[in-house]
């Protein structure tokens, strides 16, 4: 029977993805003795591991999946009540948990992150990869593919087609070139080669610490959607995961451009005589309808189309203004709309008048930046004290890989914003490194490292410092000079 009675905490945040507990662990070390909880779906949390700070803005680390237990092993005041929210009460501090308990708190944070965006729901050959148990059944459906088509252009889409082997990828995606989350044309032109001779297959070695869950025990519930426990998976999530299809030798990735998903039919659709005629209809378990005309039967689909803010169990009975987005709206101190409710993480919409140089992007970086700045204004709050904006938010800036390039991307890397008031400046060295510099009024605003530049931190240094470059244009991407000494 579930107790009724209402537990109190001093601190409540809910989710246990990176802003979660980064939120929990600043909380926890600023407050000793204060009581906190963790509520979270899952049975295991993210948590930062070999974190790097590699210049002012940018910053390394892995993401490791750790039993919960760990995190208060590690703080004694924190309390992890495993379990989903069914139901917040703003006006009453507390919150209700699917498992029938009540929750009471001072102050609350909700970190719990964002879901996939489906491109269809209750489609059994559609497949949404967000949180390592997803990957686990994208790995098991994989073995025995022959042909799979990706829909989507983010991160997770453009780690995937590079990882896949033994397998046809068809790969649809709505703009003109890949990658346009992170990248320009160029850039994309840039990284299609790598795409075409994808790397041979290899062993799979694991750089995170891996907890795997009893089979059986409370993993699901039945209907829940399989997206409702897990947060999202970690920079480098397909380590450890050998993504292989049943296809030797391995096939090569077709990328379908500026065309989206009209329709998905099964085999049995197929015999309305609506269907256009292609020479293997009926030989696939599912095809998709493409906005360009072509029809193309493939073993399951991939939804990588981007995530929509988890704010469901939140809204009804509160009045949260919500972002356009349909992320929660914060100020610059990580308050919502809500007396006592902070957010963090992808869950979140940051409306505060952002830095000249800085965005929102619903990244791992960002996510844990966030967390641990909700956890000082809470503390701050908390004490009555003045905090100011961290210094965090001043620029954008993300390092990541993709296709085995080290990826780093500052500021405006991609103009946004900027309109005609720009001009870029490249260096291409193929198989190498590209390097796209963005310009405005002659002073850097914005760039896009791919390969080991080692130019980060000079360009940081001259976005941060807004000198006037115009002098040094011509030299400004020459390789045969070293820019660090130029700049010193």
């Amino acid at each position: 029977m579930a107790d009724h009675s209402t537990q109190n905490f001093t601190f409540v945040v809910v989710g246990g993805g990176i802003a979660g507990v980064t939120c929990v662990e600043q909380l926890s070390s600023e407050f000793p003795a204060a009581d906190v909880a963790l509520i979270t779906a899952a049975s295991h949390i993210k948590a930062v591991a070999n974190f790097k700070q590699v210049s002012r803005t940018l910053e390394e680390f892995d993401v490791e999946e750790r039993p919960s237990s760990v995190l208060q092993e590690k703080f004694p005041n924190v309390t992890v009540i495993q379990s989903a929210v069914r139901s917040l009460r703003a006006d009453e501090h507390t919150l209700q948990t699917e498992d029938g308990r009540t929750v009471g708190y001072e102050k609350l944070c909700i970190c719990s992150g964002a879901r996939p965006k489906l491109l269809t729901q209750d489609q059994p050959y559609v497949l949404g990869v967000r949180d390592t148990d997803s990957v686990q059944e994208f790995q098991k459906r994989l073995s025995s593919a022959k042909r799979i088509v990706v829909v989507g252009n983010g991160g997770i889409a453009l780690e995937l087609v590079f990882e896949v082997g033994g397998c046809e990828v068809v790969w649809a995606v709505k703009d003109k070139a890949i990658g346009n989350t992170f990248f320009d044309a160029g850039a994309a032109q840039f990284l299609i080669p790598s795409l075409e001779a994808r790397r041979p297959a290899r062993e799979a070695v694991c750089k995170r610490a891996r907890y795997t869950t009893e089979e059986g025990g409370d993993r699901r519930r039945p209907g829940s959607g399989a997206t409702d426990a897990g947060s999202a998976l970690g920079p480098d999530w397909h380590e450890g995961f050998l993504l292989r299809g049943a296809e030797e030798p391995s096939q090569g990735v077709r990328v379908e451009y500026e065309c989206e998903v009209q329709e998905i039919l099964t085999s049995s659709d197929l015999l309305r005589p609506l269907a256009p005629p292609e020479s293997d209809y009926g030989s696939w378990p599912v095809y998709v309808q493409l906005t360009n005309g072509k029809t193309v039967g493939c073993d399951f689909v991939v939804s990588a189309t981007g995530v929509v803010p988890n704010t469901d169990a939140f809204l009804q009975g509160n009045n949260f203004a919500l972002a356009e987005d349909g992320g929660l709206r914060v100020d610059d101190h990580m308050m919502t709309s809500a007396p006592d409710v902070y957010a963090a993480g992808d869950v979140c919409s940051a409306c505060w008048e952002p830095r000249p140089l800085w965005q929102q992007m619903r990244l791992w970086t960002q996510a844990r930046q966030m967390g641990w700045f909700a956890g000082r204004c809470m503390a701050a709050n908390a004490q009555t004290q003045p905090i100011e904006l961290d210094f965090c938010f001043e620029l954008f800036s993300h390092v990541t890989k993709f296709f085995n390039y080290k990826v780093v991307i500052l500021g405006k890397f991609n103009a946004q914003g900027l309109g005609t008031e720009h001009e870029l400046l490249v260096r291409c060295t193929k198989g190498q490194e590209y390097v796209k510099v963005v310009l405005r009024g002659g002073k850097m605003v914005g760039a896009v490292l791919i390969g080991e530049t080692d130019l980060e931190e000079t360009f940081e240094n001259l976005i941060l410092n807004q000198m006037d470059l115009t002098p040094y244009k011509d030299e400004l991407l020459n390789p045969n000079i070293d820019i660090e000494d130029y700049f010193d």
